[in-house]
């Protein structure tokens, strides 16, 4: 099971830092990925983390103000979100590859269907 947490309502050029924790299971073999969903709109790829912790990937809108990590000691995965745009609103969702230690080198998944287990959601608002 996945908890994200450190959603909230803040202004823009503001941060804040969400946080996925595991439970009931370990996800230190896993890619990790978070997507997050606007109202109305489909849910897209925001960032993903190797299993290694050694490569990220992220999506154009958000290179650069956001960065994501992991702590496979507290099997934890976040996001530090950084000057935060109105348009950054959404839920923001994080997610677990099906399958574990899969070789990164190819490249780190970005379809929501490459991922298995999600969490609830946490809302993100960002005000002008």
């Amino acid at each position: 099971q996945l908890q994200a947490s450190g959603g909230g309502l803040v202004q823009a050029g503001a941060s804040l830092r969400l946080t996925c924790a595991a439970s009931g299971r370990s996800v230190r073999a896993y890619n990790m990925g978070w997507f997050r969903q606007a109202p109305g709109k489909e849910r897209l790829f925001v960032a993903a983390i190797g299993w290694s912790g050694d490569n990220t990937d992220y999506d154009e809108s958000v290179k650069g103000r956001f960065t994501i990590s992991r702590d496979k000691s507290r099997n934890t995965v976040y996001l530090q979100m950084d000057y935060l745009r109105p348009e950054d609103t959404a839920v923001y969702y994080c997610a677990t590859e099906g399958i574990p230690l899969v070789p990164e080198e190819s490249g780190l998944p970005r379809r929501s269907a490459e991922y298995r287990v999600w969490g609830q959601g946490t809302l993100v608002t960002v005000s002008s």
